[in-house]
């Protein structure tokens, strides 16, 4: 649907679905006088029809409401949660009132969770997509009328502004500072290739390999992001690698788990095998040994969103890719 199709209206579901205009309403507004097999029908019409409830119509047919909707993939993560502490400060400095949600890495929540936030009318979605977002989803959402803007990981050629660390330059540094120790016995640790922040750390990975001319393969293993898959991919890593010297992880919390496993063999990170994390979480230069990693900006990423969400409530032109600048932090697990 584009922006000058006549939009659904309760009359076209209600004709859809052949019930009253009444009996749709009473479905929408989830009153339990209507029998199942009617509710369904409705249901299933709305579904086909493409057409979205808004529950403050009647106030706000003339603007949109003040809320932003703000889809965070995975709460879990420290991060994940540092980014959206981040992001509400600065909505609610343009005077909005954020609304976090938890995808829990579902595409399949993610499309409900959205479907079920448009009926409020939310000013736009900022959103970490959940593995397998579509690109037609997105572009749908958008020519539906709704702002849209995806940080930290991309839909590729959707047509939402979209804010990414530089997470290729970001594992380049890491894997420099290490080779420049003539440290040449490294893998790769965590993530996974449905994530496309993943794809662009290997990236960054493999070109200062190709810098340094090392045509050998290195070991990449994929892990859930969590400590327990740091810790079950370097036990892998170490029963196929025993002279393994250096590990570059997906994350900071991958990278706890990979110094726990380390120290559970009774070896010494920092000494015996260096590490380097990628968030820089505050926990990490706690740590001992505090822990080396890239650090990204959640701070710059929230503003640079409501920079994008002022441009876009103004119907002005934002940019479709912003890249926010990374750097090394180097402490003891890498020294």
């Amino acid at each position: 649907m584009n922006n000058n199709s006549p939009k659904v209206t309760i009359f076209d579901v209600a004709r859809e679905a052949q019930v009253s205009k009444s009996t749709v309403s009473l479905v929408l507004t989830r009153s339990t006088k209507v029998s199942e097999k009617r509710k369904e029908r409705v249901l299933h019409a709305i579904d086909k029809l493409g057409y979205v409830y808004n529950r403050d119509a009647a106030a706000l047919r003339s603007k949109r409401s003040n809320l932003v909707a703000l889809v965070i993939n995975d709460l879990t993560n420290p991060y994940s949660a540092q980014l959206a502490v981040g992001l509400e400060s600065h909505i609610h400095d343009m005077g909005m009132l954020p609304m976090v949600v938890n995808t829990g890495e579902s595409w399949e929540r993610q499309q409900h969770i959205v479907k079920t936030l448009k009926e409020y009318n939310v000013a736009a979605f900022i959103m970490c997509p959940a593995p397998r977002t579509e690109q037609r989803w997105i572009d749908d959402l958008i020519a539906n009328g709704s702002h849209v803007i995806n940080i930290m990981r991309e839909v590729p050629f959707s047509g939402a502004p979209t804010i990414l660390p530089d997470n290729k330059k970001g594992t380049h540094l890491a894997t420099t500072h290490i080779l420049e120790q003539g440290i040449t016995d490294i893998a790769f640790l965590g993530g996974t290739d449905d994530l496309s922040d993943h794809q662009e750390r290997i990236s960054g990975f493999l070109s200062a390999l190709a810098k340094f001319n090392i045509s050998e393969e290195k070991p990449i293993i994929q892990a859930a992001t969590n400590r327990q898959g740091g810790r079950d991919s370097f036990k892998t890593l170490y029963s196929r690698n025993p002279k393994i010297k250096a590990v570059i992880c997906f994350s900071d919390v991958i990278a706890y788990g990979v110094i726990e496993a380390i120290q559970q063999l009774g070896l010494t990170p920092g000494k015996d095998i260096k590490v380097v994390g990628f968030d820089d979480l505050a926990d990490s230069k706690l740590m001992s040994p505090s822990l080396s990693t890239v650090s990204i900006s959640a701070d710059e990423i929230g503003k640079r969103s409501c920079k994008i969400l002022q441009e876009l409530l103004s119907s002005n032109t934002a940019p479709l890719r912003t890249l926010i600048d990374v750097n090394l932090q180097i402490r003891d697990s890498s020294k």
